[in-house]
């Protein structure tokens, strides 16, 4: 007898936990099939995905290919322990190596592995054990990086690790130094230099940073930001951790965000976009001369499912279709689109407060007050004006990332301009709707423009 989406819900609800959330107030959705950039639930609606579900699903839903070639690695081989070399392994590593100029990889199951392996090398490598890290990043929910995180989902599981210190990000819109673009000498960079000193360079590892801060607000760097802490780095013989988890693999328009600024970090790390979520994989790419060192010294890291073949075999040919399908291309090319309507919304509308985006990567960061910035929702918090535009989000199926005071707009690399155009009209209408309740218009306004005549 088949069952009904209420009946699967509350068997997902009884049976299994849900992520960050209290479970008795959590409320899932049931997904029944996905379609490029298009998901059904239980009763037969069909959503936009505009946050490519956790901004992993680069190339859509149920892409052919895809489903293709993890078919054909299935009916080859399943599983291979972690010793052993095989031809998606092999194949993968070699074409990180190729898109991130580095040398050599090590494969985990995600973003939140990759970050901790990452550490635990440079620690290693290094023989230091302090990590610098941003306050306004995510790294992860495992304890490690977990407490490398700045952001609040930190709090309940401190103290955590020890050795991480904070550092704050280029947040130009809320400049931590109180300063504006046409006085900025960038204090985010050189009070870097001033902790490290304090810190002593002789215990620092490394500095972990998002190529461009995903979770935590979008924070696009100024173009010099990156070439400026690249040369921090080296003056004081520190490894530079680029997590490009988030940012990676075309979500900017590049394989990692931080080639937009023309820099090579040491270390880099990626899941999500790795194979568009179909599969779970992460990896930790290293320098050559981190890869020589443990080619003498022991790699005190390991995983059971550490270059799953299945998983390998989903990333390559997800980097296959990035290239073959042109989708980095369509990714520049649909931002150019949803720039112009990003900025034009923050003219139009008193509560788009700032908006920020790099290729299909973006946000609008929502205020009360355009003048004094006060967000419409607090830090960690969120308020009635989110909820009601939440709210009306949802009913016109329209699936995004809603956090604090803000709105991420994410869809899957593989969008169409027509696609792009019928979710942000209906976000431009969210907005209209958040704007008309921070600020109602008098009674008479409204009966001007509907063309009421009293009698």
């Amino acid at each position: 007898m088949e069952r009904t989406s209420q009946q699967i819900i509350q068997e997902n609800r009884e049976y299994t936990m849900f992520s960050w959330s209290v479970q008795g107030s959590s409320n899932p959705m049931h997904m029944t099939k996905g379609q490029g950039v298009w998901f059904w639930d239980g009763e037969g609606n069909k959503w936009l995905d505009f946050s490519s579900q956790l901004i992993n699903l680069n190339i859509g839903h149920q892409h052919p290919k895809m489903l293709e070639a993890i078919k054909k690695q299935v009916d080859e081989l399943c599983f291979a322990g972690p010793s052993f070399a095989t031809e998606p392994r092999g194949a993968l590593g070699k074409k990180l190596a190729e898109v991130t100029g580095l040398a050599k990889a090590f494969f985990t199951l995600g973003g939140a592995e990759a970050n901790e392996n990452a550490m635990k090398i440079a620690r290693l490598y290094t023989g230091r054990d302090k990590i610098i890290t941003r306050y306004r990043s995510y790294h992860g929910a495992t304890m490690g990086v977990m407490t490398a995180s700045g952001d609040p989902r930190r709090w309940p599981v401190e103290p955590g690790i020890p050795g991480i210190v904070r550092v704050f990000d280029p947040y130009c819109y809320r400049c931590p130094f109180g300063k504006t673009p046409d006085s900025c000498r960038r204090e985010c960079v050189s009070h870097i230099e001033e902790i490290i000193q304090m810190e002593g360079p002789h215990t620092i590892a490394a500095v972990l940073v998002e190529g461009i801060t995903g979770s935590n607000g979008l924070l696009v760097p100024p173009d010099d930001y990156y070439p400026k802490l690249r040369a921090l780095c080296d003056k004081y013989n520190l490894l530079l951790i680029d997590d490009e988890v988030m940012s990676g693999f075309g979500r900017t328009g590049k394989w990692l965000a931080t080639q937009h600024y023309g820099i090579k970090p040491d270390i880099v790390t990626s899941a999500k976009g790795l194979t568009s979520g179909y599969m779970p994989l992460g990896a930790v790419v290293v320098s050559k001369p981190i890869a020589d060192y443990f080619e003498t010294h022991m790699l005190w890291g390991g995983l059971t499912y550490s270059g799953h073949p299945v998983c390998c075999a989903a990333a390559v040919a997800n980097l296959a279709l990035y290239e073959e399908e042109k989708v980095f291309e369509n990714a520049e090319l649909q931002g150019i689109y949803l720039a112009d309507r990003l900025e034009s919304m923050k003219q139009k509308y008193a509560c788009a407060g700032d908006v920020r985006y790099k290729g299909l990567f973006s946000v609008i960061e929502l205020v009360r007050d355009k003048a004094t910035k006060e967000p419409l929702a607090p830090f960690n918090g969120t308020s009635p004006e989110i909820a009601k535009l939440a709210a009306y989000l949802k009913s016109q199926h329209l699936y995004a990332f809603i956090r604090f005071n803000m709105l991420w707009i994410c869809p899957p690399l593989i969008i169409t301009q027509e696609e792009l155009k019928h979710g942000l009209d209906i976000i431009e209408q969210g907005l209209r709707i958040v704007d008309e309740t921070l600020h109602p218009r008098p009674q008479q306004q409204v009966f001007e423009e509907v063309g009421y005549v009293s009698a």
